[in-house]
C-alpha cells in the first residue's frame, strides 16, 4: 500500500487529512510538529523505521515549536533516503508572491496549497500531479 506523510498541528485538519488518505487507499505517517517529523527522518536514516517510506509529504507551513514546515521540507530534501519524496506545503495564511517563493525555495517543495484544502477529487489530482501521475 502507498504511504504519504502529513505534518499538521490542528487536530481537526490532521484527522481530515488522514481520513482523505484512507479514502484514497493511502497509509499515513503523521506528526503534529516539526521536531517529531525531523526526529522521524533521522530514525529513517539510521535504519530505525521498519515501515514503508512515504512517497509524498503534506506539510503545514506554520507549526508549533522551533521547526516550521519549510524546515521539514528542506530536511527531507537533504535525506539520501527521502530526497525524492513529493512535498506539498499548505497554509491558511495568504502569502505574497515573494513569501510564496521564499517558502518554496526554503523547503524545495513541489507545490503549495491554501487551506481550506480542495475537495477529495481535486486533492487527489494535485497529489498525483506532484507524484508525476496526473
Amino acid at each position: 500500500m502507498t504511504t504519504w506523510m502529513v505534518v499538521e498541528d490542528e487536530p481537526d485538519l490532521y484527522e481530515l487529512v488522514l481520513a482523505m488518505y484512507e479514502t484514497l487507499g493511502v497509509d499515513g505517517v503523521s506528526f503534529t510538529n516539526g521536531e517529531d517529523a525531523i526526529a522521524w527522518i533521522e530514525d529513517v536514516e539510521n535504519g530505525l523505521y521498519p515501515g514503508e517510506l512515504p512517497e509524498l509529504a503534506l506539510i503545514d507551513i506554520r507549526l508549533p515549536g522551533k521547526v516550521d514546515g519549510p524546515m521539514v521540507g528542506g530536511r527531507l530534501r537533504k535525506s539520501p533516503l527521502l530526497e525524492h519524496i513529493g512535498i506539498v506545503l499548505m497554509t491558511a495564511y495568504r502569502l505574497s508572491p515573494k513569501q510564496e517563493q521564499d517558502y518554496i525555495n526554503k523547503s524545495k517543495c513541489n507545490t503549495l496549497l491554501y487551506k481550506p484544502l480542495p475537495m477529495l477529487d481535486e486533492f487527489a489530482h494535485v497529489m498525483n500531479v506532484v507524484l508525476g501521475r496526473g
